[in-house]
């Protein structure tokens, strides 16, 4: 059986990396194969890229170069890492995909989104989500955490509040885009009433798998 590619997106602070490892949690306690993975990452060269991209000493990385660092290690990460486990029946779990290219560089940067979906063609390959949720999130808030974090603030997080509004906005846009695909769950409430929300989303695309390892 092929696996399930359950996507997490949404603004820096809102919780993207806690519900991701929540849900993978809870999923490997009932016997389920889950890789946890990341973009702009998940592979040698992919971390390599990373810390260009999130390095504040690039300061001047200008937004279409940006945006094809991320395509040019989504290429990779897609090839070497998310495509096998799938293959392999694994449940792969991504902190970020091509949305957060689209929401970022996009309506947050100001590059045409059709330029982007062009550029990140050869990148991811045909490869689409399962799923994606978005937690939306107060970017006031996810600024706070960020800053109370206590670790280095990287180039991207160094961005400003209207920044973060047109980002958030931005993902709100993709959602209409394709309600089914996407699940939109309020992330301004405590994080096990997230989690709730995140099991009932993930349960219905992983049905299937749910019920094939219960028959095991």
């Amino acid at each position: 059986m092929k696996g399930k590619f359950i996507v997490f997106e949404g603004i820096d602070g809102s919780g993207k990396t806690t519900q991701l490892k929540l849900l993978g949690d809870k999923l490997k306690g009932r016997g389920l194969p889950v890789l946890y993975t990341r973009e702009p990452g998940g592979t040698r060269v992919g971390e390599a890229i990373r810390e260009i991209l999130l390095n504040p000493a690039y300061s001047d990385l200008v937004p279409r170069a940006e945006a094809l660092l991320y395509a040019a290690a989504r290429a990779q990460h897609v090839t070497q890492v998310i495509v096998p486990a799938l293959a392999a029946g694994t449940i792969v779990l991504c902190d970020r995909f091509l949305d957060s290219s689209l929401a970022y560089q996009g309506f947050g940067r100001g590059i045409d989104i059709s330029l982007l979906e062009r550029i990140n063609e050869p990148a991811t390959d045909g490869l689409v989500p399962d799923m994606t949720i978005i937690l939306e999130f107060c970017a006031e808030d996810g600024m706070d955490r960020i800053n109370k974090s206590g670790r280095p603030i990287d180039r991207i997080e160094r961005e400003t509040r209207a920044f973060y509004v047109k980002v958030g906005a931005g993902y709100l846009a993709l959602a209409g885009r394709d309600a089914g695909r996407y699940s939109v769950i309020d992330a301004n409430r405590p994080v096990e009433q997230v989690h709730k929300d995140v099991m009932t989303a993930a349960e219905g695309v992983l049905h299937e798998i749910i019920t094939g390892n219960s028959r095991a």
